[in-house]
């Protein structure tokens, strides 16, 4: 495409735009049409040439323009509690869904991971030696050792709001790092599953796995599946760069983002639940089963909300992502 014939042929309908938009005075009905003529012809412009010929001059000249055409005929949208309510209700539980294929084979390939470490660490004592001293282990493992009185440590609330906060950043670095094709996220998911797998290793070797277990499970149930969900978000985020499939990486980049952040939302809240259940329910005095049991009724109740509320959404339509209105118009792609 020639440059110059193409702003030759065009830039004056730019500058009718930006004189209607300069107006103080209100817009008769012939201009507002008018108006809307000129956004859309003027956001094609745009398009073709970003795609084409992207001259950094004009391209930031013509984005200015669209952006403020674009206010000017869509008005300001403001959030409202319904919004809230409908990405609880449809968006994220849809979003959750619909990456299902991403975040449940993490998930199985993340366990696995842990018991095998765990295995290995309980199978080899020169493996615990590296890790520590025999009477540090010791005053890990033994009854009322570290690994029991970390969840009692400090007082309820604020050990739940530390470990809501440690979790939810997590989650949102994984959300995010996803970006950097996916080699961040992996690390993270190995650096939890690490930790695990040494925690399951040293309570095993202690004959001691079913009180850990009992101590993991009650919160770690569902803190884990929002890990996982985060992580194959993340995955797919990083795979949408190397392979965007019809869309160009930018607009996968921009799709695959916004579930991203609203998803980041929704586990936040999912992970303020586990870490109420790890501050008050974990070092309770309730007996193992019924701590146990409060954490699969957790877990259930997460997964129902996923497969029945999201599932309905997605089907209806719903991807996870903001209004129509609200996102960037785009030219379509050939596959």
């Amino acid at each position: 495409m020639d440059l110059d014939v193409f702003v030759t042929a065009h830039h004056a309908e730019w500058d009718r735009l930006d004189r209607l938009l300069g107006r103080s005075r209100r817009l008769t009905g012939t201009e507002i049409d008018e108006l809307v003529t000129l956004y859309q012809r003027t956001a094609t412009h745009l398009s073709l040439l970003q795609s084409t010929t992207p001259d950094p001059v004009l391209v930031a000249r013509l984005t200015q323009l669209v952006a403020r055409a674009r206010s000017t005929v869509t008005g300001t949208r403001r959030a409202s509690w319904r919004d809230a309510l409908r990405f609880l209700t449809h968006g994220f539980p849809a979003a959750v869904y619909l990456s299902r294929r991403w975040w449940i084979p993490t998930a199985l390939l993340s366990i696995a991971a842990a018991a095998v470490i765990g295995w290995w660490i309980a199978a080899h004592p020169e493996v615990q030696a590296s890790i520590g001293a025999p009477s540090d282990l010791r005053e890990m493992t033994r009854p009322g050792g570290q690994y029991e009185t970390y969840y009692s440590s400090h007082p309820a609330a604020s050990f739940a709001a530390q470990v809501w906060t440690n979790n939810a950043q997590a989650a949102a670095m994984c959300l995010v790092l996803g970006a950097f094709l996916c080699v961040p996220v992996i690390w993270i998911l190995f650096l939890n599953m690490l930790n695990l797998g040494v925690g399951i290793g040293l309570m095993s070797s202690a004959g001691r796995l079913d009180t850990f277990l009992g101590l993991v499970l009650p919160h770690g149930l569902l803190e884990l599946t929002a890990v996982f969900v985060a992580a194959g978000t993340g995955l797919r985020l990083g795979w949408s760069l190397i392979d965007p499939g019809p869309r160009t990486r930018r607009t996968a980049l921009a799709q695959e983002g916004r579930a991203a952040l609203g998803m980041a939302l929704g586990l936040a809240l999912v992970l303020f639940v586990s870490g109420l259940i790890e501050g008050f329910v974990t070092p309770s005095g309730l007996p193992t089963w019924a701590r146990i049991t409060i954490g699969i009724v957790a877990e259930l109740a997460f997964l129902l909300y996923v497969y029945v509320c999201g599932g309905r959404a997605a089907r209806a339509g719903e991807r996870g992502d903001v209004e129509l209105s609200d996102r960037s118009a785009e030219l379509p792609t050939a596959a």
